[in-house]
């Protein structure tokens, strides 16, 4: 059996007091667990008889708890579980229970208080200022705790509220103090910091009250009574008090049980009815917040929206289907990449990538060359960049930046980033092997035989980049070799002459029909 500090007084008593099994606890469940079950044997009013459990069936008791931290998982006869923490009570858990791959997450309650705190405080705020008095009716274990540190710091961090005073009803409350300061570490971190400095459970702006005997009501304050459901106490004395008038606040912190004169008020009636028989009107303030409180065991339906893309249609016998293998645990899920934030914990991401290279050539000369060598390079309109730019294979851009740089351009996958590699290797080679072409003005003359030695120049740096060896042979010819076959080139006819037929000749051949489509003749202006 396991347990959370909200199931002690219920169905977790059979398997304590009558059940053979082991029952499991967190560490300050158990540390708080004699206490919570010992106030209901004092203050239960019905008979010896009719009682759930005395103080001997308590004690019995422990021997059959076992303690489990939080994030650590056992197994009984086949039965895997663990626990997160749930925030409301010190030491209470939500159980994962793993049953032959089959999850169910078990929760009480959940703290909403780290969203809610401003509207809390608020709201007493605004009423103490009217010359109101605000009671809260609180579960005196954890949500009290958590309640009165909240209001401790908010009065220190307001000087004009210091004359009003904060009282604590709940003999429950002040013991169980005690037992919560062992377990500082498991607290809030800004908990955890107050305690560095003092003890933040020794309240400056808090008193306890034993009973409504000595409660001075005349001035406007703040008092936490028991019990949270307002069915008897003290708490159900001062909503008798209190509730007629329209400057006074029920602050109702948490969960209430069925049945209860709290659970009447969440349903926010116009009027109640009191013990005496008196019927009292209630006011209300605004509130957009829906709130489902089912009874124990009646079922609640929530829809979700739950269809996944690749599961819409049915994929036939030797379809492909194309997703991302999601992995968790030991289960594996093929997901569309637009249901991954909705089905996981992971989403997708874009990367876009930018990186500047020196280049001091003509910006023309290196598109001419890359649509020479790449299938797809298309100029953009000068609208969709600032200046002279390229499209490389609808992934990258290429754009000229200034007479000494270009910039690349794309969004980063394993795909695109190959482009831009391809691309720097080919700037970075024009950039250190092909002679500077310098813009000539318009007077100068140049001659044929010049441009011809230019573009050799070219043709051969261009060879030596793709095939490494290459070296002058007899009467003009290049003599390249390429993995142990030599390959002898006419640069003048374009004729390969190899003993090998097959696709080291034709690939020198297009490679030199190609390099000298792209050379001849350069182009010399910069777009």
């Amino acid at each position: 059996m396991i347990a959370s500090i909200l199931s002690l007084g219920s169905y977790c008593i059979p398997s304590l007091f009558h059940g053979e099994g082991p029952v499991f606890m967190t560490h300050a469940t158990k540390a708080i667990y004699k206490f919570l079950l010992s106030d209901y044997v004092n203050m239960s009013k019905v008979s010896i008889e009719d009682i759930l459990y005395d103080e001997q069936d308590i004690l019995r008791s422990m021997d059959k708890i076992e303690v489990i931290d939080f994030h650590q998982t056992l197994e009984v006869n086949g039965i895997r579980f663990w626990c997160y923490t749930a925030g409301h009570v010190l030491g209470a858990a939500m159980f994962m229970v793993d049953i032959v791959g089959v999850r169910v997450l078990y929760t009480g309650d959940y703290s909403p208080l780290e969203c809610g705190e401003k509207s809390f405080t608020n709201v007493i705020h605004s009423t103490i200022s009217q010359g109101g008095r605000v009671l809260i009716p609180a579960f005196p274990l954890g949500r009290a705790q958590e309640l009165l540190l909240i209001l401790d710091e908010y009065w220190s961090n307001h000087p004009e509220l210091h004359n009003i005073p904060i009282y604590y009803a709940s003999p429950l409350a002040k013991r169980c103090m005690a037992v919560y300061q062992p377990y500082i570490n498991s607290m809030k971190e800004r908990i955890r910091k107050q305690f560095e400095n003092s003890n933040p459970f020794d309240f400056k702006h808090i008193s306890p009250l034993k009973s409504i005997e000595n409660f001075n009501d005349v001035d406007p304050s703040v008092v936490m009574a028991s019990p949270s459901g307002l069915q008897s106490g003290l708490s159900r004395q001062l909503f008798k008090m209190w509730c007629s008038e329209k400057k006074n606040a029920c602050v109702i912190p948490g969960y209430v049980v069925e049945g209860t004169l709290a659970k009447t008020i969440i349903n926010e009636p116009k009027e109640v009815t009191l013990m005496n028989g008196i019927t009292a009107s209630l006011n209300f303030a605004d509130s957009n917040t829906k709130i489902i409180s089912p009874k124990n065991c009646q079922s609640v339906e929530m829809y979700f929206n739950s269809e996944k893309r690749l599961a819409e249609k049915t994929p036939e016998v030797g379809e492909t289907i194309s997703g991302l293998l999601v992995k968790k645990a030991f289960a594996y899920q093929i997901m569309a990449p637009d249901d991954l934030h909705v089905f996981s914990q992971l989403s997708i991401k874009n990367i876009s990538q930018r990186i500047t290279i020196a280049y001091t050539g003509a910006f023309g000369v290196l598109e001419h060359r890359l649509k020479q060598i790449l299938e797809s390079v298309e100029s953009l309109p000068d609208e969709e960049s600032e200046g002279p730019a390229f499209g490389v294979h609808e992934r990258l851009t290429v754009m000229y930046e200034s007479e000494k740089h270009i910039s690349l351009h794309w969004r980063s996958d394993p795909i695109s980033d190959m482009v831009p590699d391809s691309v720097v290797a080919l700037v970075l080679n024009i950039s250190r092997e092909i002679p500077k072409v310098v813009v000539e003005s318009e007077e100068a003359t140049k001659t044929e035989e010049e441009n011809n030695k230019k573009a050799e120049k070219v043709m051969h740096a261009l060879l030596v980049y793709l095939f490494g060896d290459v070296n002058f042979g007899e009467n003009g010819k290049l003599v390249i070799s390429i993995d142990g076959n030599v390959a002898h080139l006419d640069k003048l006819s374009g004729n390969v002459e190899s003993e090998n037929e097959g696709l080291k000749k034709e690939r020198v051949r297009v490679v030199f029909q190609r390099i000298q489509n792209a050379v001849k003749p350069i182009p010399l202006s910069v777009s």
